[in-house]
């Protein structure tokens, strides 16, 4: 199925140094939580695999356990790895990834991931974002969730990225950060890797494909729009009240 997105691909607004491309990687593999680009906002992440990582995650998001995060693929074969793909998400994955659409979809086999109080589900994405797919595709699947305090704002931009976790920030693209924390600047723990403006604040469309629903249901109407999913799927997908992260 050809690919349908509701907007091109983002573009970056300048190229980014490799050497902060390859601290973001290492600062992840390491542990860290990294604020990066996508096509909707910007997100704060950590390792998928790492159960530290996504705790510490919750914890700089204001969440708990019983609000997991999405999780941010390179492409479907990872989604395919650790999730069932029935044949409407395979549709929907044809359609619109990358783009902005996630997909509730139920664990396939235990990928050892350990997100929070999933009820046996995993949101899943693959953003189309350049710079978000190199990462992804060096260092994994990221349980990512939009750069900001539960309750506020999406950061759209590097410098409300840094305004929504201050005094914990610091850029990958710094020359010399300096100073004794972890990345150099004193105090910071999130690295930030900066590839320009996104287009949000519109978030992305949440499909539910799991838990025995009887057919795709519309959790979140975001980017995507509802007209579009039906259209794929050859009937108005259900609705159901709620909100993903």
């Amino acid at each position: 199925m050809a690919a349908v997105s509701p907007h091109p691909s983002v573009p970056l607004s300048a190229p980014v140094p490799a050497r902060a491309l390859e601290r973001a990687v290492a600062h992840v593999r390491a542990g860290g939580l990294l604020i990066l680009p996508t096509d909707t906002v910007y997100g704060i992440g950590a390792l998928a695999a790492d159960a530290a990582g996504v705790s510490r995650l919750l914890a700089a998001k204001g969440r708990d356990r019983r609000m997991p995060p999405p999780v941010l693929v390179a492409d479907p074969a990872q989604a395919a790895a650790v999730a069932a793909v029935p044949a409407a998400a395979r549709a929907l994955i044809g359609a619109f990834w990358p783009g902005a659409l996630t997909l509730v979809l139920d664990v396939r086999a235990d990928p050892g991931w350990d997100l929070g109080e999933t009820g046996g589900t995993v949101a899943l994405r693959m953003p189309d974002h350049p710079l978000a797919l190199e990462l992804l595709r060096r260092t994994g699947p990221l349980a990512v969730t939009s750069a900001n305090r539960t309750g506020l704002t999406p950061a759209t931009d590097a410098g409300s990225a840094l305004a929504a976790f201050p005094g914990r920030v610091v850029r990958a693209d710094a020359a010399d950060p300096g100073g004794g924390g972890p990345d150099g600047a004193r105090g910071a723990d999130i690295l930030l890797l900066d590839g320009g403006p996104t287009p949000g604040p519109v978030p992305s469309t949440i499909v539910r494909l799991a838990g025995g629903s009887p057919g795709p249901v519309v959790v979140r109407e975001g980017v995507v729009p509802r007209a579009a999913l039906a259209a794929v799927l050859g009937a108005a997908a259900g609705v159901e009240e709620g909100a993903g992260a």
